[in-house]
């Protein structure tokens, strides 16, 4: 297999995007290879780099089931969970804490 074409940032030709510009159009890369690779160079370390895909070969993305949607929900709502106090914090908790603003300082709260 070939080498990928290498385009200096922001002077890739037309036809070719990366994942997220893919997104924004509502398409997919839909399992085609990367077609180049955008670098942009960087002072003291290496290139950025970003692939390409070419936009007629995308795929439109798939439609959010309702399976898929309360999934989700599921998720985030585990995430504001707090494991110590089982409450919803209202917020998502941070993982260097591990658990609600009240339970990680309960001292704080007590004087305030």
């Amino acid at each position: 297999m070939g080498a990928l074409p290498v385009y200096r940032w922001r002077l890739a030709p037309d036809g070719l995007a990366t994942r997220r510009q893919l997104r924004a159009l509502g398409l997919r890369p839909g399992g085609q290879d990367v077609a180049a690779q955008v670098e942009r160079p960087r002072r003291r370390r290496g290139p950025l780099v970003a692939y390409l895909y070419s936009i007629e070969q995308a795929k439109p993305v798939r439609p959010m089931t309702p399976a898929k949607w309360a999934a989700l929900a599921k998720a985030n709502a585990a995430r504001r969970t707090c494991p110590a106090c089982r409450r919803d914090a209202g917020y998502v908790i941070p993982p260097s804490l591990g658990m609600c603003g009240t339970c990680a300082f309960p001292d704080e709260q007590r004087a305030a």
